[in-house]
């Protein structure tokens, strides 16, 4: 689902970039008025965990490969505005570091990714767990949740793909940019994301709500006065980061990210805007230069890429953090 450069046109992409630009302002907002301190470093906790949740690519229908996201498990544990600026900077990192994603195209898979999948799986959770009241009713739920918001994500990726053709084509009339239209974008995302990926996402969603629940509750409970242990987040931090060489195992690429040759041997020929330039990541594809084995070079990614996220979120709890009260100054100055 992460979209790469030259797929959707400059004009798509400005329109997306558009839109996140004031939900990015609100959630920073948001997150500045309503997270408390010590929950400041679960925001990044939870940007390493989408992170590493999306290097686990699984087998999907048709030959290609796909991901869970993670996004709606956050906003059950956070909030939907601590999801949308976690993942938003979870994908911002793949973008830059690792070119999983397109520049251009981040405001779109920041769309897709942080905003609709965060906002539809917590408002679906919550309503569902209004009518469902059985305490562990929240674990099916929270999978019903995921699956949907995944779903609904794929789907407007899909849309953004298919109308590509329709609106921008060269003087021939080919394609300029995606050149699949919406009868074929929209099962070819949407089979697979309601046969595996969604499936994924939820377990991954419901196992990892029922860990948090039993191993660090007071991590995300919200009216837990001591500061949260947050040894047990970390820890299936570091496991998932141990294992995120699996996510080599599936062959082939995710539909919608193929590069320009595997373009052609489906469609014929390479729409104009593919034989352009784009942004090159220096860690491609999730490989470090200095490190010759694939297997080493990616769980080497996986920690940069965590290492990346906890030093963003650590700056950034500078700025959330809010200013002690006359009380408590008076406090830290004795």
């Amino acid at each position: 689902m992460h979209i790469p450069d030259n797929y959707l046109s400059p004009q798509t992409c400005a329109v997306m970039g558009a839109a996140m630009l004031p939900v990015w302002t609100l959630a920073v907002r948001k997150v500045k008025k309503e997270v408390s301190d010590r929950k400041l470093p679960l925001l990044g906790i939870s940007a390493a965990f989408s992170f590493l949740v999306m290097m686990f690519n699984v087998p999907l229908p048709g030959g290609t490969t796909g991901h869970a996201i993670g996004a709606t498990l956050v906003a059950i544990l956070l909030g939907p505005w601590a999801a949308t600026l976690s993942v938003s900077i979870a994908l911002l990192i793949q973008a830059v570091l690792f070119g999983d994603g397109g520049i251009l195209a981040f405001g779109a898979n920041s769309f897709n990714m942080a905003f609709v999948i965060p906002f539809t799986g917590y408002f679906l959770y919550r309503l569902l767990t209004a009518i469902w009241k059985s305490p562990a009713a929240k674990y099916p739920v929270s999978f019903i949740a995921a699956y949907v918001s995944i779903n609904i994500a794929a789907f407007c990726a899909a849309v953004e793909f298919g109308i590509q053709p329709m609106l921008f084509r060269d003087a021939a009339g080919l394609p300029i940019y995606c050149p699949y239209p919406l009868s074929v974008s929209i099962p070819a995302m949407l089979i697979p994301h309601l046969a595996v990926a969604g499936v994924l996402d939820g377990l991954i969603t419901a196992g990892v709500l029922a860990y948090v629940g039993r191993i660090a509750p007071d991590a995300v409970a919200a009216d837990a006065p001591e500061k949260p242990r947050l040894t047990p987040l970390y820890i299936l931090i570091g496991v998932l980061a141990v294992f995120t060489p699996l996510g080599l195992i599936a062959k082939g690429t995710a539909w919608g990210e193929w590069a320009a040759d595997e373009i052609k041997s489906v469609a014929g020929y390479v729409p104009a805007a593919m034989v352009k330039h784009s942004f090159k990541a220096p860690l491609t594809d999730y490989s470090v230069p200095f490190i010759r084995n694939v297997i080493a070079g990616y769980a080497a990614s996986a920690i940069l890429g965590i290492a990346a996220l906890l030093i963003a979120f650590k700056l950034l709890s500078l700025v959330f953090r809010k200013p002690a009260s006359t009380g408590e100054a008076k406090e830290i100055s004795r």
